[in-house]
């Protein structure tokens, strides 16, 4: 059978795709690669993926697409489910003989709620990884022999033995073929990276504990599988040569320091090739490690800090300081690293006092840039389970009618209002500080691209406040 791998479409500037660590529309356009959608592709002969989303494919495109496939494999997420699940059903009606598969971390924790939901509509639910399970339904393997999937048979569920995590990723292809076959690299853009970027993974799974943490504890697994430092150098040596527009690449990996050994190994052996690179990191990563990577060509790293509190910190099981992180931030500079932190309003323990407390905490860290994401509890993690045992969910509707997070926590000493305000206030008290705004202008005054690309985003960013503003919390 013919696969086509589909992201589909859902709002517009949706980052909701298979690396997307929050599923939603960013105050300002960002957009992640399908990158385990790619793995799967590149195994089958006659595969295509779509990105809708980057593509601007809307559904009657895709449909017009996807009559030319025996078989398509969707990648949703829990805010995105039922819209999927639509996608599905106009896709069989135009094709019923096409099967079509679900794939992601809801599905994952979730197989049969998810197939009762899309019944008629969905045949097949892959569970965790599911590069070898498409594989196997494509060469017409029966059903009940494919490890890891879910399927509905004269109205019972059937659920095939779990599949094993993939030890040997060196035995799976590049990725980076299939992007350049399918995918326009000029539209995948985060801001704080130079564009246009390129990112792959050179491990799966993460050790860390934090609760919240959506990939590690439903689909890529809590321990951390390696590929070789060779077979990774391999990969960004073909980019290079057959990808030139790339101006920087990035390792999607969760958390690509979480293997400091394999870290420098990988640093030491694409240093020749000359990229500027960037990194997902851990703030309690050694000053050695950060200098062998930056004179590898590191550039920027991107950092969960999450909050300035530290009662929260353990709440979370962040498993990292705020004193570590003051250090790291100290070395990253002393360094001359760029970084990108991240932090989530809402978790576990969130006062308005903690609130004003991480605010102010960022600005002392004087990051290049930050990220404020509401906390959402996904299904499979810790986090969900602690609020629904202490009834902390307002709503199961993770997304407004435009795409955006919305608060789906109600604390009762702090409101989902409250919490879903916080952001804004977060960003105005940390962008609009003068010794950020004067080092914007001075940027924007010595680089020509700089100041294009900062008066876009600053464009961006007012428009999307705006209508955030317009909204209303409507949780209850």
């Amino acid at each position: 059978m013919k696969p086509l791998f589909l992201n589909p479409p859902t709002f517009d500037d949706f980052d909701g795709g298979a690396g997307a660590r929050y599923q939603a529309s960013r105050e300002v356009t960002s957009f992640w690669y399908p990158t385990w959608l790619c793995f799967p592709a590149a195994m089958i002969e006659g595969s295509r993926v779509v990105d809708a989303p980057v593509q601007k494919f809307d559904l009657e495109k895709c449909l017009e697409i996807a009559r030319d496939f025996d078989m398509v494999v969707m990648y949703t997420s829990t805010p995105t489910l039922m819209i999927d699940i639509a996608t599905a059903r106009r896709i069989k009606e135009v094709k019923p003989d096409v099967i079509t598969v679900l794939t992601g971390p809801h599905v994952t924790i979730l197989p049969e709620e998810s197939l009762r939901a899309g019944k008629g509509a969905i045949d097949i639910v892959c569970r965790g990884e599911f590069d070898y399970s498409t594989k196997e339904l494509c060469e017409g393997r029966p059903w009940d022999r494919v490890d890891g999937i879910s399927f509905l048979r004269d109205g019972k569920a059937v659920h095939t033995p779990d599949r094993p995590m993939i030890e040997d990723l060196d035995a799976l292809p590049f990725v980076a073929p299939v992007y350049r076959r399918d995918l326009p690299i000029s539209e995948y853009v985060i801001p704080h990276f130079k564009n246009p970027y390129v990112s792959i993974y050179s491990s799966r799974g993460c050790p860390s504990k934090c609760i919240y943490c959506l990939w590690p504890q439903t689909f890529s697994g809590q321990r951390m599988r390696t590929r070789s430092a060779r077979n990774v150098y391999e990969e960004i040596k073909w980019i290079t040569e057959n990808i030139p527009e790339m101006r920087e690449l990035s390792f999607d990996d969760d958390t690509f320091t979480a293997n400091r050994e394999h870290a420098r190994e990988v640093a030491r052996l694409i240093k020749p090739l000359g990229i500027s690179w960037t990194i997902n990191a851990r703030a309690n990563t050694d000053y050695e490690t950060l200098r062998v990577m930056r004179e590898c060509g590191l550039r920027h790293v991107v950092v969960g800090f999450e909050s300035g509190n530290a009662q929260i910190l353990k709440n979370i099981k962040k498993g990292v300081s705020k004193e570590q992180a003051i250090q790291f931030v100290k070395d990253c500079k002393k360094l001359g690293l760029s970084i990108h932190g991240a932090f989530i309003m809402g978790l576990p323990g969130e006062t308005r006092e903690t609130i004003a407390e991480t605010i102010n905490y960022a600005k002392q860290l004087d990051l290049n840039s930050i990220q404020a994401s509401l906390a959402s509890p996904y299904p499979g993690t810790e986090f969900y389970t602690m609020c629904k045992e202490q009834g902390w969910i307002a709503s199961d509707n993770f997304l407004d009618d435009s795409g955006h997070q919305k608060c789906v926590i109600n604390y009762p000493h702090l409101s989902n209002a409250e919490i879903f305000n916080s952001v804004e206030e977060f960003y105005d008290k940390f962008y609009f500080r003068p010794k950020y705004i004067l080092r914007s202008i001075g940027k924007m005054i010595v680089d020509g691209e700089e100041r294009r690309k900062l008066l876009k985003e600053g464009k961006q960013y007012l428009q999307y406040m705006r209508k955030r503003k317009e909204s209303r919390c409507d949780c209850k």
